[in-house]
């Protein structure tokens, strides 16, 4: 399997960049943003789990059982702070933002 952040220098930039479900599986916030950020000429879009008391418990079960499973993946509850300000550090505004039951979904775009 190839990993977007470390293949990133070989990957084009695209008008619109969605990363639909991907931001909770991937450990490194930072890189994975910053390189979907760098991709993205005009529009970043992303959905993640929103930040909430019972979507805590909620990850952190499915982690416990799928460390009792033995499986090396799990799933992360990034702070929504911590996206947003990473999309603004790679000059990405918040355009939309549409909360669900579960999934949060933002839209960030560059300024024309």
């Amino acid at each position: 399997m190839i990993d977007f952040v470390d293949a990133a220098a070989d990957v084009a930039a695209a008008d619109i960049v969605v990363m639909n479900r991907v931001v909770c599986c991937y450990p490194d916030l930072p890189r994975l943003e910053g390189a979907a950020a760098e991709h993205a000429r005009q529009v970043l879009v992303m959905s993640f789990p929103k930040e909430r008391w019972w979507s805590k418990v909620v990850v952190w079960m499915a982690n416990v059982g799928m460390a009792m499973a033995r499986r090396e993946f799990r799933i992360f509850l990034h702070p929504v702070a911590q996206i947003a300000s990473i999309a603004e550090a790679h000059g990405l505004t918040r355009a939309v933002s549409r909360a669900g039951v579960f999934w949060e979904i933002s839209m960030r775009q560059r300024a024309v």
